[in-house]
């Protein structure tokens, strides 16, 4: 199979709580293009509503490790040091994208780079939040973490906004439905540029 044949590989990142989730919900249900959803493995342990291979692979740690030993991850890593790893696995990628689709990777910005110095035509979006005061209120919203959890997210997010330059695309996430056509319109633009250089 030639390269032309092959799929698209579509990195999504930004910091967490910047609405990467609810935006690429948007995303799939209004772009035309052949896109799939890479789930991600993780060995932190499911929360409420979260469906095993849905929502991540939930792996025990001795798993992820051996997928990790056997070159098993496109990228993976430890986030936020409390001894959780995420990645994304070459059989979430690879036969979706030999098969011509447009696989996208939902992932951190640790990761993003990661891929994009592996994959130099990955197609990148960074996702950045309205504002840092709006990132907070999202991430105090979820009810989900502790205030020691929220400062390390947002400590990490000040980090990783400085990396934005990286990606090829950035978008606001300042109304979903604005960002969701945004997003649309980049990959279609995207599609059409690969299309004609064909």
């Amino acid at each position: 199979m030639s390269a032309t044949d092959c799929g698209r590989l579509v990195i999504v990142s930004g910091p967490s709580g910047a609405g990467k989730t609810t935006l690429l919900r948007g995303v799939f249900q209004q772009c035309s293009l052949p896109l799939v959803r890479s789930v991600s493995a993780t060995t932190r342990p499911p929360r409420p509503g979260e469906v095993d291979g849905v929502d991540y692979h939930f792996l025990t740690q001795d798993a992820f490790d051996l997928a990790r030993q056997g070159g098993g991850f496109l990228e993976c890593f430890e986030v936020f040091g409390r001894g959780h790893w995420y990645g994304t696995l070459l059989s979430e990628v690879t036969p979706s994208l030999d098969a011509g689709k447009w696989v996208v990777l939902e992932i951190d910005v640790q990761g993003a780079i990661s891929v994009m110095q592996r994959y130099g035509d990955a197609l990148s979006i960074f996702i950045r939040p309205a504002s840092l005061e709006e990132l907070e209120r999202r991430l105090r919203g979820r009810g989900t973490e502790a205030e020691e959890a929220v400062k390390r997210r947002l400590n990490q997010a000040k980090r990783e906004l400085t990396l934005a330059d990286r990606y090829r695309y950035q978008v606001v996430n300042d109304e979903v439905d604005r960002a969701v056509q945004e997003i649309c319109d980049i990959l279609t633009q995207e599609s059409e540029t690969t299309r004609n250089a064909r």
